[in-house]
């Protein structure tokens, strides 16, 4: 478990580590850059998810197979899901391209501000679609196989690829005119091609891993049917999600520019604290599905209170740590008191938010692993938008306590559905959820 972790964990700091780079060299040279760019992180969020209902629906049922020693099913698997990612990325790049314009006149922001969010999506989320949805696939296959260290490394050379071209877009170097916002969205366009080639020549030269893309006309229709029947619904749970946020940024913005950049700061800073029960739900969930595919659900039964224990433990501990150390790490994004202000009280809030999101983050994916997807699914847009978006608007807008009434919100319904997803596993009714 250790050594399927730790690859993961590294792989997400890095990429949020460079997401936190990306951010700061942004505001060092336009605050309205920042705005831009955290707006539309929503919306690539979100294409993110819709790819991620062929991944995760992959990943679960390729862990089952391989688990349960059915190879031939697991290069099916791999074959189904490239199809589905293929058609997947171009139907969202059809919609960014043609529907951004129109989804950015809906928003009450400086003309300034909406052309620089239009040129940063269409050109990240337009033209990069296909090959981030083979990035992710390639990666989710690979990690299913357990080389988790592969991704990792892949994962750093396309950031740095990524830091290199923000840099010489946003200071000009080598004597090159400064790009902005459109070089910035570029670099992120370039890493994404990058990583989509060392991907695919990592999974060419490992034997035991099959990813053969010839022959997808013969896969069985039941295969599609089973990653969809998992993938679907899990990915419905981080739909629900990212669309309540992209509500609750719509609210945010009643208040300004100041208290928009204060959100992105204070999301960019709180990355970095639950990175770890991330990394360890991801592992966890791979380790269920071959438990489950291996009839042995009792083992992942005991195991998952230890790794919970740890997730919460690094999660908190992170989270202290940071708000002792607050004032100097605030500075390295902003200059600007009142924007600087604003984070620090959203930073001392956000010990509640990141208490119930550590039980999130490895509990559901724990019965994700298993194959009980409908639960988690149905609980949580109850929860999501009953608790987290209505509450914002009751709390935050209606009452008047601003962005402190939506993160009281936001940690209410993270910490609720954390508890009620730990009883959910303590009930054992995931057992016979099995795929296969």
């Amino acid at each position: 478990m250790f050594a399927l972790t730790l690859p993961i964990i590294l792989e997400n700091s890095f990429r949020i580590l460079v997401s936190s780079v990306d951010t700061f060299m942004l505001g060092s040279w336009s605050p309205k850059a920042v705005a831009a760019a955290g707006m539309m992180a929503q919306y690539i969020f979100l294409i993110t998810i819709l790819m991620n209902v062929i991944c995760i629906g992959t990943s679960i049922v390729l862990s089952q197979y391989l688990g349960a020693k059915r190879e031939e099913e697991a290069t099916k698997v791999t074959q189904a899901s490239a199809v589905m990612i293929s058609l997947t990325a171009l139907t969202i790049s059809a919609l960014v391209l043609f529907g951004t314009r129109p989804l950015l006149s809906q928003y009450d922001i400086e003309v300034e501000v909406r052309d620089m969010a239009w040129r940063y999506f269409t050109i990240f989320g337009g033209f990069g679609s296909l090959f981030m949805a083979f990035s992710l696939l390639q990666g989710t296959v690979l990690r299913a196989y357990g080389y988790t260290k592969d991704a990792m490394y892949i994962s750093m050379i396309a950031n740095v690829i990524n830091i290199i071209g923000n840099a010489i877009s946003l200071y000009g170097f080598f004597g090159l005119p400064v790009f902005g916002i459109t070089g910035v969205a570029i670099s992120s366009l370039i890493s994404q091609i990058a990583a989509c080639i060392l991907l695919a020549w990592r999974i060419k030269i490992k034997k035991d891993v099959h990813f053969p893309l010839s022959g997808w006309l013969t896969v069985p229709r039941n295969i599609y049917r089973v990653i969809l029947k998992i993938g679907v619904p899990t990915a419905g749970e981080n739909l629900a999600y990212n669309t309540a946020q992209i509500v609750i940024m719509k609210m945010v913005t009643i208040y300004g520019t100041w208290a928009m950049s204060a959100m992105i700061y204070t999301q960019t800073i709180a990355r970095f604290v639950f990175i770890a029960a991330m990394s360890i739900g991801a592992a966890v969930q791979i380790k269920t599905g071959y438990f489950v595919g291996a009839k042995q659900p009792e083992a992942a039964y005991r195991r998952l209170y230890r790794y919970q224990a740890l997730a919460t433990a690094l999660s908190m501990t992170m989270i202290l740590v940071i708000n002792l150390i607050k004032g100097p790490l605030i500075s390295l994004f902003t200059q600007v008191p009142e924007i600087a202000t604003l984070t620090s009280t959203l930073l001392v809030y956000s010990i509640f938010i990141e208490f119930g999101r550590s039980f999130n983050l490895v509990t559901i994916s724990a019965l994700k692993g298993a194959g009980d997807v409908r639960f988690p699914v149905l609980f949580g847009v109850c929860s999501m938008w009953g608790i987290m978006v209505l509450g914002s608007y009751v709390i935050g807008v209606r009452l008047g306590l601003g962005l402190v009434g939506i993160w009281l919100s936001i940690g209410s319904d993270e910490t609720i559905r954390g508890f009620v997803m730990l009883l959910r596993w303590k009930s054992k009714r995931w057992m016979s959820k099995a795929l296969i």
